[in-house]
Parts: structure tokens; C-alpha cells; sequence
């Protein structure tokens, strides 16, 4: 049976609710699925897969990062579309998990970023390692689908009905751009579901070569970080991962091509590590002061248009800081401390973000820069629901502590 029959059984989407139940994705969120199960909205999609309806084309959008101005290409579906296509990945990455080796972290079940660097971190004389760490140039939508179809045709050789609705959506010549219809090579598309699983698979051999050496090594999706005992060894690590990809016609970001020397820093998926000290990455503690500085100012900004109070601003910014940082996140998006906070084994980085996040709310309660803003005691901020990082910290680690038996 093909997983696109598989995915008419209102046991696989039910399956599939509890998953995303699991994974605390929003209410809203959670609302809407179920919704969309209980009409079984799914089985119009599917009907129309098995009998050769075309899908709709994807559509093409620009993100721009508002902390680096760089812009990001992405595809979407439709909704209900786009929903079929996130099971039926969700279906791919547990029926062909076999296929990829245990230094591979992205988008797999039991596997990720906190699973990635423990392990690495848990290597013994990694500290005295040289260190390379890369990541592929616009990966996602660079991949030649000449090289790309022949793998997936091999992978899904037991399901042809599957390989064809597939291989149909990565040929498909045109996309809509600003409502116009036009040609466009768009390689396994970033921002569409299915392009997770075609990320980890297409490296997979990349993977197979470094775990079947035993050298550390780790790849989340477009993310690489290999390690060696001598300058010499890694050099050769690295001329392969360079020869793999030039193979495949993918190419490094020669912005983010980094060597590290033995005790030196190493950072990878957000995470730093420098003799034992697990931190937060200086750029990842650098974009999110940078997301509290661009909420501050736009609060001010509202704040004087509106006449409001400073407190009024203050609670704004303390509402959207919490939310980041502690409450339930979106689809696919984890809270900043789920994230980090069961990995990282120091607080100076929470201090700082800390003393940054004081410093917006004081600049918004009293409307100045200067020493004055010091008037504004902790207490005032505790009152307007404000949380400190490092408390949270050490309140998660006794919770937990509490938590584990003896």
C-alpha cells in the first residue's frame, strides 16, 4: 500500500493531531486541525493525487531577515493542500528513517539540535580538536533535480505511485510570482514540507561516510560541523565535504566557513563551547537583543503617536518578550528556553539579556537614556510581569531535580 492510500485512514491523522498535540504547538493552532480533520478535508486532496488531478502550483515568497536584511526565498501550497503534504512528509521521515545515520539531527524523530551537540560535547578530547564548521549556500532550493530525482526514485522504489506524485511536483516548470504564472528553477523548495525530508536525504551519503569512519561529525539539514585530532586530518575531512558537494553542484556559504583551534570557541545551531562551557552562540544572543531593541523602539514610536503612559509600553514589550521566550510557540518554533535552557550549563549569557532587557523597559517607563532611567526600581518591572532569564533557569533545573527520582 502506498503512503498516499495511508494517508486516507483517519487513524494516521488522528496519530498525526496527537504528535503536533504533543509537540505544544497554539491553541489556535490545535483548534484548526482538528477542525480539519473532523471534516476529513484531507480525502478532496487525495481523491484528487490518485486521480491525476494537477495540484495547485506553488507560489513564490521573499522573507526578509529583519536582523541581517538578507532576503530568503520560499514556496507554499494552499492550506489544505499544504496540510496533506506536512502528513505525508510527517509519514516520510518514520517510514524511511532507517536510511539515515545517527549523525544527522534534522527533522527526525528523537533527533535534533539539543541531541546534536550533547553528543558532540559528550566526546572525549573534543576540547583539543580542530573544528570546521560550514553551511551550504541556499541549499534547499539549489539542489539539480537531475542529480535529486534518481535518489528519491531509489528510496521510494516499493512505492511508485508515490515517487510519481512526487517527482511531478519537483518537475513542475512554473510557480506563481506576484500572481503571474512563470518558469523557474526552485530546486526541492524551501518553506514546502516535503523539502525537509529531501534535505536530509540527498546528503545522506555525506553522513554514511564520516559515521562509518566513527569521526565526529554532525549535519542538521544544511548545517555542517566536523572535528580532527590534527590540522592535517581535518583539512582532509573538509577537501571531502567539498568534493561531495561539488559533486552535487552545492557550494559552502564562504561567509560561514569557520576553523576553530584546539580550546578555542566553536559554535553550531545556536550553541557555543569553549572547555566545557555550554553557552548560547554570541550571534544567536546578538539577534534576539536585536528583536528587543526593534520591539523598544516600535513601542516608543506607538507610545508618543498614541500619548500613552511609559508603563503602557513597558507592559507591551514585557507581553512580547514573554511570549518568546517562555510561552507556548507557533508551528515548528520552540520556545527560546525550551530551546536552549535543557542544554546550556552556564547563565552569562541569560545575565546579559537580562541586564538588556531591564535596560528597554526602564528606557521605556522613563523615556530616557541616561542615569535616570535607574530610577526605575526592579520591583516596577516585576510588577508589570517581567521574568527574569536566569531565575527561570534555575527554577526549570530544581523542577526538574524534583522531578527525577533517586
Amino acid at each position: 500500500m502506498s503512503l498516499l492510500d495511508d494517508l486516507e485512514r483517519p487513524a494516521v491523522w488522528q496519530a498525526y493531531r496527537e504528535y503536533k498535540a504533543r509537540q505544544s504547538a497554539a491553541d489556535w493552532q490545535e483548534k484548526d486541525l482538528e477542525k480539519y480533520i473532523e471534516k476529513a478535508a484531507y480525502l478532496p486532496v487525495l481523491r484528487g493525487i490518485r486521480e491525476g488531478e494537477a495540484f495547485p502550483l506553488p507560489v513564490k515568497k521573499e522573507i526578509v531577515k529583519a536582523y541581517s536584511g538578507k532576503k530568503r526565498v520560499v514556496y507554499t501550497y494552499p492550506g489544505a493542500y499544504n496540510r496533506v503534504l506536512k502528513v505525508l512528509t510527517w509519514r516520510l521521515l518514520r517510514e524511511y528513517d532507517h536510511l539515515f545515520s545517527p549523525n544527522l539531527y534534522s527533522f527526525r524523530p528523537g533527533h535534533g539540535a539539543k541531541e546534536a551537540i550533547r553528543r558532540l560535547t559528550g566526546i572525549p578530547g573534543i576540547g583539543k580538536c580542530h573544528v570546521y564548521k560550514a553551511d551550504i549556500s541556499d541549499y534547499f532550493n539549489s539542489v539539480d533535480l537531475d542529480l535529486f530525482l534518481p535518489v528519491l526514485s531509489e528510496t521510494l522504489a516499493d512505492d511508485p505511485a508515490l515517487y510519481t506524485f512526487l517527482s511531478e511536483l519537483l518537475k513542475e516548470p512554473l510557480i506563481y510570482d506576484h500572481g503571474l504564472p512563470l518558469p523557474e528553477e526552485k530546486g526541492i523548495m524551501a518553506g514546502t514540507p516535503l523539502a525537509c525530508f529531501y534535505a536530509n536525504l540527498f546528503l545522506a551519503d555525506l553522513d554514511r561516510y564520516f559515521e562509518e569512519r566513527s569521526v565526529p561529525y554532525a549535519r542538521y539539514s544544511d548545517d555542517i560541523i566536523v572535528f580532527g585530532k590534527t590540522e592535517e586530518e581535518l583539512n582532509g575531512y573538509v577537501n571531502h565535504i567539498r568534493a561531495c558537494l561539488s559533486e552535487k553542484h552545492l557550494k559552502m556559504n564562504p561567509e560561514k566557513e569557520v576553523f576553530t583551534r584546539p580550546g578555542e570557541k566553536w559554535t553550531f545551531l545556536g550553541f557555543s563551547w569553549q572547555e566545557g562551557k555550554l553557552d548560547i552562540a554570541p550571534a544567536s544572543l546578538e539577534k534576539l537583543k536585536g528583536k528587543m531593541r526593534r520591539k523598544r523602539e516600535a513601542l516608543r514610536r506607538w507610545q508618543i503617536k498614541k500619548g500613552l503612559s511609559g508603563e503602557k509600553a513597558a507592559k507591551g514589550f514585557v507581553k512580547a518578550y514573554n511570549r518568546k521566550l517562555f510561552e507556548t510557540a507557533g508551528d515548528n518554533d520552540l520556545t527560546w528556553t525550551r530551546w536552549y535552557f535543557p542544554v546550556i550549563n552556564t547563565t552569562e549569557s541569560l545575565k546579559a539579556l537580562d541586564l538588556y532587557a531591564q535596560d528597554c523597559l526602564r528606557y521605556l517607563i522613563s523615556g530616557k537614556h541616561t542615569k535616570a532611567r535607574f530610577n526605575v526600581r526592579y520591583a516596577d518591572l516585576k510588577a508589570l510581569g517581567y521574568r527574569s532569564l536566569v531565575h527561570e533557569y534555575y527554577e526549570q533545573r530544581e523542577e526538574k531535580t524534583r522531578e527525577t527520582p533517586e
